[in-house]
């Protein structure tokens, strides 16, 4: 399901549950014990056009509304750890909810920290430690930094010399959308990093000023890790879509990422977030990997809240994503009732039993 039929069809969605009142019938079927919240970037809202990363960014306001309509909603914001004890010892009447923040980025610290500081609510930070040591890349930054600041770029697509156009705001979308494909569904994981190292330096693009601007130090990890209302969790050290490397490979990834957070910070994570998260990423394979290195718990970005039937899988707990698209508290209001993400689950069955019965033509 590609990011803009999955926006256009939350959307829909959102509209209908709105302007129905179904997401209120369905809540005492749907709503769940508890919800997790990924994050990415807090920040104000940028004033550039072009934002093909817009989803991952919401402002602190919105940060401290949410809080906000959570505990007048009666949830209580807790740890990811003990959302875990939680779901396994059976949660009782109180329901819970938790913040966690994806990669390490400085704005975590600069505009997610002091607002839930001031709120006294728990956040979980898991860390991409290539990132952090600045020798892995943010290429979905790059690129958008390359289409943004260019009237055409040359790339490497389907096995040759490409230039798109990317001079008006269609085309930078389009652009974006072309190569974003290319980086995740043509090419591997090794040969996505080469081509967006290809791309910078041919367009004298400084990738580590871009990780220097937008990430944390490890120092600045350790200033969050001091404070007990602040976890933190693995998240790789390169951010590789696990499931498209060998078990070897993943394994390896995993652990380089442990090594490093014990080594600066001096604490083993025991939580864990896959990149990307989705089915494609985070599959069976993984999660018995991620259990066998002793994680608790392992979070996906499939969207969901959380029930008691959860507990029987701690590898794979879902989430629920605060996008940059939709930053009204009525938007969170429905997500809490758990009704969006099961219509979203329905969709997705009815597509995938569809796209079954077609016919092959080969």
């Amino acid at each position: 399901m590609s990011m803009g039929w999955k926006r256009r069809f939350f959307s829909a969605g959102f509209w209908v549950l709105r302007h129905t009142w179904l997401s209120r019938a369905l809540a005492p079927l749907t709503q769940g014990c508890g919800v997790i919240f990924t994050l990415h970037n807090v920040c104000p809202q940028p004033s550039t056009p072009f934002q093909p990363n817009g989803h991952l960014a919401i402002t602190p306001e919105f940060l401290g509304q949410v809080v906000d309509l959570l505990r007048q909603r009666g949830y209580r914001i807790v740890s990811l750890t003990e959302a875990v004890d939680r779901l396994s010892l059976g949660y009782g009447s109180e329901r819970f909810a938790v913040l966690t923040f994806d990669d390490g980025y400085r704005d975590n610290l600069e505009h997610a920290y002091p607002v839930l500081k001031a709120l006294d609510a728990p956040l979980t930070v898991f860390v991409t430690s290539g990132l952090i040591d600045r020798t892995s890349e943010l290429w979905w930054v790059a690129l958008e930094h390359l289409i943004r600041d260019r009237d055409r770029l040359t790339a490497s697509v389907a096995g040759g010399q490409t230039e798109l156009p990317c001079g008006t705001a269609e085309e930078k979308a389009a652009c974006f959308a072309t190569l974003r494909e290319v980086l995740i569904r043509e090419t591997d994981e090794r040969a996505q990093r080469k081509l967006i190292r290809q791309l910078a330096l041919g367009n004298d693009l400084d990738l580590r000023a871009i990780a220097d601007e937008m990430m944390l130090s490890w120092a600045d990890l350790r200033r969050l890790a001091a404070d007990p209302l602040v976890s933190i969790g693995a998240h790789t050290h390169d951010h590789f879509a696990l499931a498209r490397l060998s078990e070897a490979e993943a394994r390896r990834d995993v652990l380089l990422g442990l090594e490093r957070i014990e080594a600066e910070l001096g604490q083993r994570p025991r939580v864990f977030a896959y990149p990307y998260g989705d089915l494609a990423s985070a599959g069976a394979r993984e999660g018995r990997m991620i259990a066998d290195l002793g994680f608790q718990a392992a979070v996906t970005t499939q969207p969901g809240v959380l029930s008691s039937a959860h507990a029987r899988d701690l590898m794979h707990l879902p989430r629920v994503s605060l996008n940059g698209h939709f930053q009204s508290p009525a938007y969170v209001e429905e997500y809490l009732t758990g009704a969006p993400f099961a219509l979203f689950r329905a969709a997705a069955s009815v597509s995938r039993a569809a796209s079954r019965r077609v016919p092959s033509t080969r």
